[in-house]
């Protein structure tokens, strides 16, 4: 299944990631700057022939749009997803504690995107997404993400109560937000295996959804504003969980 990779972050993480996945990637010669120059040296060295000069018309034609910074791929679609029992049995073989963001009904693909970049920052080892009620991956969200998509498991599940519970079966401990709840997310202990898990602006999170959490937090609000948006939100608590991860580590 091909896919179209936008901006540098996105393609010079596949780069990284599977080289080999990248069919062909195109850059805008007239673009002189020093980005592009070590762009083009990572890329030279590793795609060869697969690597072409093309006009503006030929890279708007590509992305869709004119904000692709001079850089264009098309690519494989990386089979990167795996399963939430591999994920666990995969970090807990390593002496560390699985860190998860679960997002329920997030479906604006600049949300999501921005989600799954704060994700991989905060070490996350995989970001759960419902099938039916959640944006895909697509150039918008690989781009926002600045490449994110392109490294970080995204496992899809068809019911994400049943994996939730799955979760729970694994030892991981499910910790949803909400602006109600008791306890501020700056209460809990955030080292152990844990799950974080999202709702939808406005909606939050479904009723099965917060029923099947095991803790409630809120992100204390100071100011006149109700909410975060939810990448904003998402980052206070992960940055929260590796800040303790952290300090734990070091003592």
């Amino acid at each position: 299944m091909k896919q179209i990779l936008v901006g540098f972050h996105a393609v010079q993480a596949r780069l990284r990631v599977d080289p080999e996945s990248l069919k062909s990637v195109y850059f805008d010669p007239s673009r002189r700057d020093r980005r592009m120059g070590d762009f083009l040296k990572q890329a030279e060295e590793v795609l060869g022939e697969r690597l072409h000069a093309a006009d503006a018309e030929r890279l708007h034609k590509l992305a869709g749009h004119d904000r692709h910074q001079g850089v264009v791929a098309l690519a494989e679609k990386m089979t990167i997803a795996r399963t939430i029992t591999e994920v666990v049995e995969d970090v807990e073989g390593a002496k560390e504690k699985p860190l998860f963001l679960v997002l329920d009904g997030i479906t604006d693909p600049h949300n999501f995107g921005a989600c799954l970049r704060v994700a991989d920052g905060a070490g996350v080892d995989a970001v759960v997404v419902p099938k039916d009620r959640s944006a895909s991956i697509n150039a918008t969200v690989s781009k926002v993400s600045s490449g994110a998509s392109e490294v970080i498991p995204v496992i899809t599940v068809t019911n994400l109560v049943r994996s939730m519970k799955e979760m729970q079966e694994a030892g991981v401990w499910l910790i949803g937000t909400e602006d109600e709840a008791e306890k501020s997310i700056y209460d809990l202990d955030l080292t152990g295996s844990i799950a974080i898990v999202m709702g939808a602006e406005g909606e939050g999170m479904r009723r099965l959804t917060r029923e099947t959490c095991d803790e409630l937090v809120r992100i204390p609000m100071q100011g006149a504003v109700e909410s975060l948006n939810v990448s904003v939100a998402s980052g206070v608590c992960l940055y929260e969980a590796l800040r303790q991860r952290l300090l734990k580590t070091d003592k």
